[in-house]
């Protein structure tokens, strides 16, 4: 029996230092980010083959505030959500609006910015973006995305163009397939209304905040993965405590993202 017990004593002992010896290896495991690399200012993909943007340096403050290193995946818009119930990657950081639909195959973090969105069409196109104004009128929006429900709610007399990137809305329109855009307020006048193509065009109407949206745009995790969720949240709860939020986003904006979040 005290033969027995030795023995049991013995495991145990191998076992919590096995144990010991993994858990800093697992913290150090690395943080595989889903980013899209298409959506200036938030992310792109430079000539250098670089990814940039404030979604990227989101991703990368959030890894050195986790103590982790950070692998960030490139992905097209249209697979994020598979590619992350296919374990592609532990989260999203691609301006992933938090909508009721999305909520119901993942799990998100609370918001790190909220921007509204806004109409785009040539200079005195129309008077307003009402849908008695654009009636008829073909819209090209991101497919996919609460403002692609917006349009097909709110604008069901006018034929909608879907894409598959946010930057191929404006690029619809300069091209004359389009007759009005609908998308980021930011990303219009950062990837299309600064640059000559965007010549001839400007935002119209007021801004606009979807209904339903669940409050700004969040970080996508698996459903039930908690633990990481809630590390991430306690990260961004630090990072705007302490300024380092508001350094970052200062890079790109002249305005608070943040959304009061």
């Amino acid at each position: 029996m005290t033969m027995r017990r030795d023995t049991l004593r013995a495991f145990l002992a191998t076992a919590a230092l096995a144990l010991a010896t993994c858990a800093p290896a697992l913290a150090q495991q690395a943080l595989r980010v889903g980013v899209e690399g298409n959506y200036p200012p938030f992310s792109k993909l430079g000539p250098d083959g670089q990814l940039s943007g404030f979604d990227i340096d989101i991703a990368r403050a959030l890894c050195e505030r986790l103590q982790r290193p950070c692998t960030l995946v490139q992905q097209e818009w249209d697979g994020m959500m598979p590619a992350l119930r296919a374990r592609k990657f532990d989260m999203i950081v691609a301006s992933m609006t938090i909508s009721d639909e999305r909520r119901k195959v993942a799990d998100f973090s609370d918001p790190y910015y909220d921007v509204p969105s806004r109409w785009v069409a040539r200079v005195g196109a129309f008077p307003d973006a009402s849908p008695a104004a654009l009636k008829g009128k073909r819209i090209a929006v991101l497919r996919n995305t609460p403002r692609a429900l917006h349009v097909a709610a709110r604008y069901p007399g006018s034929p909608v163009l879907l894409v598959a990137r946010e930057t191929d809305v404006y690029l619809e329109l300069a091209a004359g397939r389009a007759d009005v855009g609908f998308g980021s307020s930011v990303v219009s006048g950062d990837a299309f209304l600064s640059k000559p193509q965007g010549k001839g065009y400007a935002q119209l109407g007021p801004l606009v905040r979807l209904e339903g949206g669940g409050g700004g745009v969040g970080i996508a995790f698996r459903k039930g993965e908690d633990a990481l969720r809630q590390q991430v949240n306690a990260a961004l709860k630090a990072m705007k405590a302490d300024g380092s939020y508001q350094k970052l986003a200062a890079r790109y904006f002249d305005f608070d993202v943040s959304g009061g979040n």
